[in-house]
C-alpha cells in the first residue's frame, strides 16, 4: 500500500520502462524487461513505472497484465514502489502502489475515485501553469517535470524545458515532489537535484546501459 511508502523517497531515482524500451535486445522483449528491472532493482532504483506503450508495446491485455504483475512482484521483492503509466483499471487490478496519468490521460479526481486511495497518484507537468495547478490539486502526490532534453523514448515529446524550468517550478513556490524526466544521464541527474528536483526519472538510460549496476550507482551519486 502507498502509505508504506515515502513518495518523496521514491523520486530518486525512478525507472520508467516497457518492453517497447527493450527492442535492442536478442530475445524476447518481455523477459529482457524482467532481466534490466531485476538488475535495476539489485543496483538501487528507488521506484519502477510499468509504461507499455506506443506501437512497438503489447497490445494483448493478457499479456500486458502478466507482465505487469511479474513486474510488480519484482518490485515487492526489493520492497521498491511500483507505479503503473496511465491504465487506471490494471493499476488496480493488480494492486499497484502508484499510478501515473499525463496531462491529456483521465483526470486525477476520477482516477482517485477509482483508487480510493489505493495507489499514490503522479502527473506529467510541462508548463508552469501545469505546475501550479498541480501543487493546488491535493489528489496529485508527485509530478514528473520535462522533457528536460530531446528524448528518443516517446512517440509524441512535448517541447522540451530545460534544466532552468526545475528552477522555475521551485521559484514559484511549488514544493511538492518532482522528478526531473526526458534525456537525463549521470552528468545531468546532480545538476537537477540541485536545482530542486528530487531526482530523475530515467528510460533509455538504465535499459541502453551496458553496466546497469555503475548506470545506476553514477544516476544516484549525490542523491540525498
Amino acid at each position: 500500500m502507498p502509505h508504506h511508502y515515502d513518495v518523496k523517497g521514491a523520486m530518486q531515482l525512478y525507472f520508467i520502462a516497457g518492453t517497447q524500451d527493450c527492442l535492442h535486445l536478442a530475445g524476447d522483449p518481455a523477459q529482457n524487461l524482467l532481466a534490466i528491472l531485476e538488475q535495476a532493482l539489485q543496483s538501487g532504483i528507488t521506484c519502477y513505472q510499468f509504461r507499455e506503450k506506443g506501437k512497438n508495446a503489447l497490445h494483448d491485455p493478457n499479456k500486458i497484465k502478466a507482465l505487469a504483475m511479474q513486474c510488480r512482484d519484482l518490485c515487492r521483492q526489493y520492497q521498491v514502489p511500483f507505479v503503473v503509466n496511465d491504465d487506471v483499471q490494471l493499476a488496480i487490478e493488480i494492486g499497484a502502489d502508484g499510478i501515473h496519468v499525463g496531462q491529456t490521460d483521465m483526470a486525477v479526481a476520477d482516477v482517485a475515485a477509482l483508487c480510493h486511495s489505493q495507489c499514490f497518484i503522479g502527473t506529467s507537468v510541462n508548463t508552469l501553469e501545469q505546475g501550479l495547478a498541480a501543487q493546488a490539486n491535493p489528489l496529485i502526490d508527485y509530478f514528473g517535470t520535462g522533457p528536460i532534453f530531446p528524448t528518443q523514448s516517446k512517440e509524441d515529446p512535448k517541447p522540451v524545458v530545460g534544466m532552468a524550468f526545475v528552477s522555475t517550478i521551485r521559484a514559484n513556490g511549488i514544493d511538492k515532489p518532482i522528478v526531473a524526466i526526458g534525456g537525463v544521464t549521470a552528468q545531468s541527474a546532480q545538476a537537477l537535484r540541485q536545482r530542486g528536483a528530487n531526482g530523475v526519472a530515467v528510460i533509455s538510460a538504465i535499459t541502453q546501459s551496458t553496466n546497469i549496476a555503475k548506470t545506476v550507482k553514477e544516476l544516484l551519486d549525490h542523491a540525498e
